[in-house]
């Protein structure tokens, strides 16, 4: 299986959408400074996920989100968070 993911930071105000295995190792190597975009701070949160059973389609689905925007992805799918 496959997940892709949205995450946030609200030290950054940002989002970030990325596709796994394993979201919890994923998540924490997000907030363990060992990325270049996500490692400057330390408080993501998941704020959504899906499964997918092939790795092909959670890749084309990530594509799809980053390309569409993902704070409009989020709000096209009236996904509620609080931030």
């Amino acid at each position: 299986m496959h997940y892709i993911y949205i995450i946030h930071s609200k030290k950054l105000n940002r989002f970030y959408v990325g596709e796994t295995s394993d979201i919890e190792v994923r998540l924490k190597g997000h907030n363990s400074n060992k990325n270049r975009f996500t490692g400057k701070v330390n408080d993501w949160v998941l704020i959504w996920k899906t499964e997918l059973a092939e790795r092909r389609s959670a890749l084309e689905l990530e594509k799809k989100i980053k390309h569409r925007g993902i704070k409009r992805f989020l709000e096209d799918n009236k996904i509620v968070f609080v931030l």
